[in-house]
């Protein structure tokens, strides 16, 4: 062989020259994993053994800027969905989440509480993981662990934060305007390793960055960094563009695996806002202009003409709060390629509008709907889901469709707390930018007066004092304190439709009717309370009010139930005893009454039915 001829180099060389940066970064991996660093961007948070919300911190994967990013209005949901249930889920932004009146107005409240009232019998189960200042990048990111979920169909409203939105071309929480690089992003930002090196990135970068004054204000005001946006701009175009490229792809998700997915259209407040932002820019007027003839073509009765130019005029405000004209296009345009079904909420808003023209009789803002404009939202969804024969399985109650809106309207859990909060929080919103400059903003002790109790609680709700929870919580204390028994249910009624697995509010309500001897009306808190969390208390007394009805099956199986969790209660004997004798089983009925007896002597009820019984 000759000496100068190369020795060839074993293949099991270059086999570790390529497995051995692939180990070590699967072994950081698995070590950051261990050692639990960064946050944790688990979609989906237990909060009980059979229930789970959408993990409020998952919102850090969009939000980097943000000291405290947004959450959904963390509707709970079972981890394993039960056989004929009935599962929808609601994604999009702050509109589909129901601000101002998060997190009891969203339309999904509505769309829950009308299901509810048509199939009394079926589970349902409508999630809102929408969440304020996002946008389709986070839908589509977030879209696989929704259809994860089994829905039985996805409602879609989103497009208003497109441009400032969390990772929007316009927004201060931007990854750069490539699509795909974004996207890429957000798939990487799932691994901890991707997160040690962002973390790393960051730290450098502030590290050299100038020091400043800290960024006050709402969300809305500071996700606005690219703040003006002219119409049909570079800037404009990409934002139209990832738009249509997101809803693209969140479309065909939703068909390859077969979940029907509806998508509403976009409505904001056309007449009642002026632009925001308004300057001649390459050969388009400026907004304010079109928007006075707007208002005088509404003057002059010429309704149609005023409707386009109000909408024109929306479309020219270079601060772009509020979702161009062109995304409703989109929207009609790839539903019509891809047959998805569509909502048209901007139409329906119309059509329940004077003239013909959306303003301030449906709008709290620029954008959000009041409390009857997401009324109107969660008809409109519910009656399309009724069209396309997406329903619950199950007993039904066939009320006709004007019945049903207005027995949920009137029985919407909701209350004078929240209609001060949304108040407020309006207050708030148009206390800063864009609608008053920094300098203008009125201080937070001056700008909101309260008046009440109830504003209060209100108040130190929004000065982040106490949650709302705990506010909810001590407006039912107060009602309660005052024999206002009626306010106080409802308050509860409220607190356990938002956290159903806090075992503490069915104690509470249920003590409440038991010292008013309102024991039917307590029986369905002790069912709801039993489904949470079976137990000696709420089994004995759904065994004694089963017993008052002659419901003797069910009597004899909760209250047998009830001892196996506690074997020393007498009460839970003496009316088991009662239930064997009324089905003429004197023997066990003896044999129990005495076990009562025997707990308690002196037991006056129980000395009775023994006496009773030693004859039979």
């Amino acid at each position: 062989m000759d000496s100068k001829q190369k020795r060839k180099t074993p293949f099991y060389y270059y086999l570790i020259l390529i497995l051995f940066p692939i180990l070590f970064f699967v072994l950081l991996e698995e070590g950051l994993r261990i050692f639990n660093y960064g946050d944790n961007y688990d979609v989906w948070l237990r909060v009980s053994k059979t229930k789970q919300t959408l993990n409020p911190d998952v919102a850090r994967r969009y939000f980097k800027n943000i000291k405290s990013p947004p959450s959904s209005i963390q509707d709970v949901f079972d981890v394993e969905k039960k056989k004929g249930s009935f599962r929808v889920f609601v994604m999009g932004g702050s509109s589909a989440a129901g601000y101002p009146y998060m997190p009891l107005g969203a339309f999904s409240r509505y769309l829950q509480q009308r299901l509810q009232l048509v199939y009394p019998q079926t589970k349902i189960e409508v999630v809102n993981v929408a969440i304020t200042a996002v946008n389709t990048y986070t839908i589509r990111d977030l879209l696989p662990y929704v259809i994860e979920q089994k829905p039985d169909a996805i409602l879609l409203y989103a497009g208003h934060n497109e441009f400032y939105g969390a990772l929007g071309v316009g927004s201060m929480e931007s990854l750069g305007r490539s699509r795909k690089i974004v996207n890429l992003l957000l798939y990487l930002n799932k691994f901890k390793t991707f997160q040690l090196l962002s973390d790393l990135i960051t730290k450098i970068k502030k590290a050299f960055a100038p020091k400043g004054k800290v960024s006050h204000g709402t969300l809305m005001s500071l996700m606005a960094k690219n703040k003006y946006i002219g119409f049909n701009s570079e800037v404009f175009r990409e934002g139209v563009e990832q738009f249509k490229g997101n809803l693209r792809d969140i479309i065909l998700t939703c068909k390859n695996n077969g979940i029907p997915l509806v998508i509403g259209s976009l409505v904001s407040n056309y007449k009642g806002i002026e632009p925001f932002v308004s300057k001649k820019f390459k050969r388009y007027p400026a907004a304010k202009e079109i928007y006075k003839k707007a208002k005088m073509a509404e003057l002059q009765k010429s309704f149609i003409s005023a409707d386009s130019l109000y909408r024109f005029a929306k479309d020219l405000d270079m601060l772009r709060f509020r979702a161009p004209e062109v995304f409703n296009k989109i929207i009609f345009s790839l539903a019509g390629k891809f047959h998805v079904p569509i909502v048209n909420i901007d139409s329906v808003f119309s059509a329940n509008s004077p003239n013909g023209i959306v303003g301030n009789n449906l709008m709290t803002d620029h954008l959000h709907p009041t409390l009857g404009g997401y009324f109107l939202m969660g008809a409109a969804f519910a009656d399309e889901l009724a069209r396309l024969k997406i329903a619950p399985r199950g007993v039904r109650v066939n009320y006709p469709l004007k019945v049903r809106d207005k027995l949920t309207r009137l029985n919407f859990k909701f209350s004078k707390l929240d209609s001060v909060i949304a108040e407020y929080r309006i207050k708030i919103l148009k206390n800063d930018f864009p609608y008053k400059k920094p300098s203008e903003s009125i201080p937070l002790n001056k700008l909101l007066k309260p008046k009440s109790f109830v504003d209060s609680l209100a108040f130190v709700f929004l000065e982040d004092k106490i949650s709302w929870e705990k506010a909810h919580r001590l407006l039912a204390k107060r009602y309660l304190e005052r024999k206002d028994y009626e306010n106080f249910l409802k308050q509860m009624d409220i607190l356990i439709s938002q956290y159903p697995v806090i075992t503490s509010y069915y104690q509470t309500v249920v003590k409440a009717l038991l010292d008013l001897k309102q024991f039917d009306r307590s029986y369905k808190y002790f069912k709801e309370y039993y489904e949470i969390q079976p137990n000696a208390f709420n089994t004995k007394w759904m065994g004694i009010i089963a017993l008052s009805h002659k419901n003797l099956k069910e009597a004899i199986e909760k209250l047998t139930e009830s001892l196996k969790y506690k074997d020393d209660d007498p009460q839970v004997y003496y009316n088991l005893a009662g239930a064997f004798a009324l089905k003429e089983n004197f023997g066990k009925a003896r044999q129990l009454v005495a076990k009562a007896l025997k707990l308690n002597p002196n037991y006056a009820q129980a000395k009775r039915l023994y006496e009773e019984l030693k004859n039979k």
